[in-house]
């Protein structure tokens, strides 16, 4: 099936359907050659490159991001992805014995690890709430954490967009409420840049980190984590370098953050670019990109329903440009692991990929589509056609 003609800008193989922009985005043409130029500029003369010319393109890569994600360039810091700005944040709390650390059934299975990991090396622990899915309203999901907020909890980690079930967390909302809780939050924003509208400051939030590679359509590796300012002395870097004492302005924050060894910096170079770039490709730029992403996300999911005969799991303002779908349990399934079968029989017999993932645990199991500009509506039909051909066999 084809894709529309905005998947021009794209270098997607046209023998796939390719229903899976959520896991690791996919980069316009015109921005890896982009890259590429800086990649030739930086090998032209490395030093040169990395010793006088980075920091003032990183300074104005910050800028442009900052401008897009409603926060000042100052509090941002580049990571690689969202899972090492989690990482950074939680290996530098001082946590004791007893203390809690609040997250959710919906968090990523990386963020969980690192939750175990820091809560057993300290004799803290994680406390989970459980968010329903199906799901009928956003409030269901704010009361759950904040039931299960004690005295003893030192922070919230929350998805801003959950990956196994794709919704929008109410996330303004949960925050306020901690704050006034006297809870920090750390949200796990990995979907939300380019899928949803960001204000950081506007948020509130203590810490906030988010990928640049899925839906702005970054290089991968392409992150940043915010850091509200009355936080920023406490937080570290998971790699210690020269930052730690390297004299010269700016804060330690930033000065640990940008460097922490010899790294290829191309990819967060192209920021301004890509911004720029994505805004250009529909009229009314971004917000109209959003627009035409969650609608046409939301009119996939109906599709799904209606045709596997399913209802639906969440209202459609809990959706972005992602949607999942429950689909019948699969009594073969193994005890244990993450990709169903099913995802590999959609991909070598009907070349369409998309994720079918054991939630929360088999035999479970939900399908994820996502919807980017390249896709079409009759993408998502093929997929239901498909999908309900290999469940009747079953």
């Amino acid at each position: 099936m084809s894709y529309s003609a905005l998947a021009r800008h794209w270098g997607l193989d046209p023998s796939f359907v390719f229903l899976n922009h959520g896991s690791f985005g996919a980069t316009p043409v015109e921005i890896l050659d982009q890259q590429t130029r800086l990649r030739r500029r930086l090998e032209n003369q490395p030093v040169r490159f990395m010793e006088r010319e980075l920091a003032p393109l990183l300074a104005e890569a910050k800028q442009a991001l900052g401008e897009f994600v409603g926060a000042r360039a100052d509090d941002l810091a580049v990571v690689t992805n969202a899972t090492t700005g989690v990482n950074a944040v939680l290996r530098s709390l001082d946590l004791r014995p007893g203390d809690e650390l609040l997250t959710t059934t919906h968090e990523y299975n990386a963020v969980q690890n690192a939750l175990e990991f820091v809560a057993a090396r300290s004799g803290a622990r994680v406390v989970v709430a459980e968010i329903p899915f199906p799901i009928d309203n956003p409030k269901q999901a704010v009361d759950a954490v904040l039931a299960r907020v004690s005295e003893r909890t030192k922070l919230a980690v929350l998805y801003h967009v959950s990956s196994p079930t794709a919704l929008v967390m109410p996330i303004a909302e949960t925050i306020a409420a901690l704050n006034e809780r006297g809870v920090d939050t750390l949200v796990d924003g990995a979907h939300a840049p380019g899928m949803v509208d960001l204000d950081l400051d506007a948020l509130g939030a203590a810490y906030y980190t988010g990928n640049c590679h899925k839906w702005m359509c970054a290089p991968k590796g392409v992150a940043f984590l915010h850091v509200r300012r009355d936080r920023a002395e406490r937080v570290r870097p998971t790699v210690i370098s020269h930052g730690a004492n390297a004299p010269g302005p700016g804060s330690r924050f930033q000065l640990e953050f940008d460097w922490q060894g010899t790294f290829d910096p191309t990819g967060w170079l192209v920021l301004p670019d890509v911004i720029g770039y994505l805004d250009s490709l529909v009229d009314g730029g971004w917000p109209e990109l959003r627009r035409r992403n969650h609608a046409l996300a939301a009119r996939a999911q109906q599709i799904l329903c209606n045709t596997l005969e399913l209802p639906p799991p969440c209202p459609a303002s809990m959706l972005g440009a992602m949607a999942a779908v429950a689909l019948p349990d699969d009594v073969d399934a193994p005890r244990s692991g993450w990709a169903a079968p099913l995802k590999e029989e959609l991909y070598q017999q009907h070349h369409i990929e998309v994720p079918v993932l054991y939630w929360p645990a088999p035999p479970r199991r939900l399908l994820r589509i996502s919807a980017q500009l390249y896709n079409t509506e009759a993408q998502y039909q093929q997929l239901a056609d498909a999908v309900a051909a290999l469940l009747r066999r079953d």
